[in-house]
Formats: structure tokens, sequence, C-alpha cells
């Protein structure tokens, strides 16, 4: 998971070598903080938070149904 959404914000930033993504997992619930240049956060969430929901989406599908997955994005 953490290599499907650092490959996705690698691909529309400006400055790929500031992404960072870490995991953190409590009870069953994981979550994935994604780190990102300041003049890239914007790029990442996208118009309405279009691209931000997109990535939720994959996430949420790439996992089983018992885990819940949550992207923090800054």
């Amino acid at each position: 998971m953490e290599d499907l959404i650092s490959y996705i914000a690698k691909s529309l930033v400006d400055d790929p070598a500031e992404v960072k993504v870490s995991r953190r997992v409590s009870n069953g619930t994981i979550v994935l903080e994604l780190r990102v240049a300041p003049d890239d956060t914007g790029r990442v969430i996208g118009k309405g938070g279009h691209v931000a929901n997109a990535m939720r989406t994959l996430l949420r599908a790439s996992t089983n149904s018992k885990n819940k997955v949550i992207l923090k994005i800054s």
C-alpha cells in the first residue's frame, strides 16, 4: 500500500525526492501519512480533493474488508 501511494504521489509532484509515506497500525486501522513538499500539497490533494479521494478509494480496494485504511496528507 505504501508503494502504491508513493508511486502515485511521485508521478504528480514536482519534487519526488520529498515524497515520504509512513504507516501506523492501531486497533485494526491502518494510517498512512503522505508527506510532500509544501508547494506540491495542492497537486496531491487535487481540485476539490478528487485526487486524494481517488487514492483513498484505491487503498480501500487493495485491503481486505476487516481493515480500515486512513490516508493523511501533509
